[in-house]
């Protein structure tokens, strides 16, 4: 299992990663889950994925040698001239990868499944942020809907809808998505860190912060214990019911 957040800002965007993968308890492995590609000063889009590693990895390589092989190139990420071609393009990779594995029928068809998440900016357009299902259609994040979230998502979401804001800083959404990660990994084996984190800041069309967020980070264990003992307060100050 996975669990992936990109969340729009009005100052940019943040995406947050985990990286591991399983195929059973005793198979557990780390793989990253966030791919980025950049012409500084033009555009940087980056992609999280969910589902299938076969086919996550297939898309991002067929993405990625797109960018290098000429005769491979059209269309390519690097050269689409909009946010939302951008995501019509990865959109069609991604259901076509979908087709060529699947060996018939519909349980074949979603054993291969994925879901991604695309977020970035291309000169002369505002960032703008996707969530591409594995038909091949995609929505975009707007202010009814400001973050999208992909694979082990029921436990992080709350303290998400009760906290976000539009108008917070790139260390507030950094802490509230900690929190968000730390409430999933406690609730599901299949969810664990390393972390992965790229900040995008409006307008700068370059990668902004990127950093690996081991288990024992003490930024990480300080969110962790501190949002648990936070809980339990919050819980002992509640009146109790009355018989």
């Amino acid at each position: 299992m996975t669990y992936c957040v990109g969340l729009r800002l009005d100052r940019g965007l943040v995406f947050m990663s985990d990286t591991r993968t399983n195929a059973g308890v005793d198979n557990i492995a780390t793989f990253g889950k966030m791919h980025s590609w950049e012409v500084p000063g033009e555009r940087m889009i980056t992609v999280m994925s969910a589902g299938n590693l076969a086919t996550t990895q297939a898309v991002v390589s067929i993405l990625e040698e797109r960018t290098k092989a000429p005769d491979e190139r059209s269309p390519s990420i690097l050269e689409v001239p909009s946010m939302f071609q951008a995501a019509r393009m990865v959109a069609g990779v991604l259901r076509q990868v979908i087709d060529t594995h699947e060996t018939g029928g519909q349980s074949a068809d979603s054993t291969f499944n994925a879901t991604l998440i695309l977020g970035g900016q291309i000169d002369g357009s505002a960032p703008r942020l996707f969530l591409i299902y594995p038909e091949g259609n995609f929505i975009e994040a707007g202010a009814d809907t400001p973050f999208f979230q992909i694979g082990e998502t029921k436990y992080g979401r709350p303290i998400l809808v009760r906290a976000y804001d539009p108008a917070m800083s790139f260390e507030a959404a950094v802490k509230l998505l900690l929190v968000s990660f730390d409430s999933t990994i406690k609730a599901n084996l299949s969810v664990g860190p390393p972390i992965d984190l790229q900040l995008y800041e409006e307008g700068s069309l370059v990668r902004g912060l990127e950093r690996r967020i081991e288990a024992d980070d003490p930024y990480f264990q300080t969110i962790s214990t501190g949002w648990g003992d936070a809980l339990k307060l919050a819980f002992d100050s509640l009146p109790d019911i009355a018989f």
